[in-house]
């Protein structure tokens, strides 16, 4: 279980040198299997995300993980404590191999094997794969796909991602969604997605809707799901688009 209190973060606007409020007194508690986080764009979500892995510090409030206070702890700390990042950009690791990326975040060697069967459930043929280096030779989308089967690998308790259907086909967003729940499936743990996307949505146990850094909304799929396509098709009659 992960729980924010009051949770507050500002940064300087460059162009007016005034505070900007990214997330404002945010209190949440995840203790659901399956959360979506969701809502319009620089509202405050990812900034949360980052907040939650320790990438970035509140200005204040606290955050608990099972109970244990975690706001001082660093990213490094915060892995070790059970929880997994996954960033909107992935990063590139230059004489890396994808397989020896995989390891490290099983914490163990793994077999060529194992390191096969976590790339082939992102939609990767492992053997194209395993042993190619993480560098600039690697598209944005297979990055991506690496990135969450390390994810996968690593099973902790708690598991972020930042919109990992950023750069994905849709054959592979098709495999995604069953990727994440084999995961939760596997560690009987929290898996926190940011994202827009309605069939990431739909298979959420509990849908968080962040808004001018607050929490507008949170709730059960079936409470919050059918408003948000609702306001989502207002929006688009308003303006006159089509599905």
């Amino acid at each position: 279980m992960l729980e924010l209190k009051n949770v507050t973060y500002t940064v300087t606007d460059p162009k007016t040198n005034k505070m900007r409020r990214i997330l404002d007194d945010v209190s949440l508690t995840i203790d659901d299997g399956f959360v979506a986080i969701t809502g319009p764009n620089g509202s405050g979500k990812s900034t949360l995300a980052k907040v939650i892995a320790g990438i970035v510090t509140p200005d204040s409030g606290r955050i608990y993980l099972d109970g244990e206070d975690i706001t001082d702890m660093n990213i490094t700390e915060r892995s070790r404590a059970g929880i997994s990042f996954a960033f909107q950009q992935p990063v590139r690791f230059k004489g890396i191999t994808v397989k020896d990326l995989i390891s490290l975040a099983a914490g163990e060697k793994i077999s060529v094997a194992e390191a096969c069967k976590f790339l082939s459930e992102v939609g990767l043929c492992a053997k194209e794969y395993v042993n190619r280096e993480v560098n600039e030779s690697l598209s944005g989308g297979e990055l991506k796909r690496i990135e969450i089967a390390m994810i996968n690998a690593r099973g902790t308790k708690f598991s972020v991602f930042d919109e990992p259907e950023a750069g994905i086909d849709l054959w592979s967003f098709n495999n995604l969604i069953k990727v994440f729940e084999k995961m939760h499936e596997r560690t009987h743990g929290n898996i926190l997605i940011i994202s827009h996307q309605e069939r990431i949505l739909d298979i959420a146990d509990k849908i968080v809707v962040i808004a001018d850094g607050k929490v507008a909304a949170y709730g059960s799929k079936s409470e919050i799901l059918p408003e948000l396509l609702s306001a989502q098709a207002s929006c688009r009659f308003a303006s006159g688009g089509e599905e």
